[in-house]
């Protein structure tokens, strides 16, 4: 392992997130599911959202923000909508209170909506995602974040970073999974580049008058790009829309205004979409799915990696360790907050 790597064990790494959570004041459902989220990100070694997230949610708490032992309000608002309220908590909370309504409504309907309000997502998509393609259902996510990522041809941020993912249930393997951010570059690999000091790929980030820069500084006082030119703009854009004014919530524009310069984690909604493959093709399900297999083999047999591929193969290699690397610099700050929470012995 690189000397910027140091190994853990899960269970530590368990103890350590739940720890420091309660200490700081969330409640136990709250400190669970957060650990249990950063650890499988960790786990997969998906570092930008991993136990470096962690610090994002103590500063949550540090800064007043988050109402940490609010508990969501699940509302049946009609035969294909549930609404889970967060209650100013955090969106994951809300997701697992909400998501065996979903479900339920998703195989009655053969498509339902879950708008999770009011929350604090500190996380990737695809956790909401894959534990919904687990129920042998196909999912659809999306959020936005704050003001960060300039519009094709703009200069000043608009957008948030606005992730689409996407679950599809593959019977007896991983379900198939993508989440990406339609910026390019995640918000958080731009903190990690600037805790590091290393310079951004080119392409990913302009300064405050609006030129290219590698430098993940004058990305921070500047802002990001979409991918894809205007056509993430416009996926961005479509984001923005499907998890602020359609589900009643905030754009990134106000999340950021809500933020009033804390700099902590964005507040706003999220949208997650979930379809019955049962409900549209009856006992043919299970053959159409295993037609998808046949699209999945074909990308495969020419050399090309199925999305998620990399975190499967990381979460196989880590489970079975017990173990996995963690920035030593994440690692620091956090075993360094750690002890400055815990009561001095007399």
């Amino acid at each position: 392992m690189s000397d910027d790597f140091e190994t853990i064990t899960i269970d530590d790494a368990k103890a350590l997130g739940e720890g420091m959570l309660l200490a700081a004041g969330y409640s136990e459902d709250h400190a669970r599911t957060i650990t249990d989220c950063v650890v499988r990100a960790q786990v997969d070694e998906c570092h930008s959202h991993g136990l470096y997230r962690l610090i994002s949610c103590l500063e949550l708490i540090e800064r007043g923000k988050v109402d940490p032992a609010a508990t969501p309000v699940v509302e049946d608002r009609a035969p294909a909508i549930v609404r889970a309220d967060a209650r100013r908590g955090v969106s994951l909370v809300a997701f697992g209170a909400g998501l065996p309504v979903l479900a339920e409504k998703a195989r009655h309907c053969g498509i339902a909506a879950l708008a999770v309000n009011n929350c604090f997502h500190f996380s990737a998509l695809w956790p909401e995602v894959e534990r919904i393609a687990d129920e042998g259902l196909v999912a659809i996510a999306v959020t936005v974040s704050h003001a960060w990522v300039a519009p094709a041809g703009g200069s000043r941020p608009v957008f948030g970073t606005n992730p689409f993912s996407f679950g599809w249930p593959r019977p007896g393997k991983h379900p198939f999974v993508f989440d990406f951010a339609t910026s390019a570059i995640a918000r958080g690999d731009i903190e990690l580049h600037r805790r590091t000091q290393t310079p951004l790929p080119e392409g990913t980030a302009i300064d405050a008058d609006g030129k290219p820069t590698t430098d993940p500084e004058e990305a921070v006082d500047g802002a990001m790009l979409t991918f894809g030119g205007h056509k993430g703009s416009a996926l961005s854009a479509m984001i923005e829309l499907l998890a602020g004014p359609l589900i009643g919530d905030l754009t990134s524009a106000e999340s950021m205004a809500f933020d009033d310069d804390a700099k902590v984690t964005p507040f706003h909604g999220e949208l997650i979409i979930a379809l019955d493959p049962a409900s549209f093709m009856g006992h043919a399900a299970l053959d159409n799915l295993k037609r998808g297999e046949t699209l999945f083999d074909a990308i495969e047999g020419q050399g090309a990696r199925l999305p998620s591929a990399r975190r499967y193969r990381a979460r196989a290699r880590n489970a079975k360790a017990g173990a996995m690397p963690v920035r030593t610099n994440v690692l620091d700050e956090l075993r360094t907050r750690a002890a400055a929470s815990t009561p001095k012995s007399n």
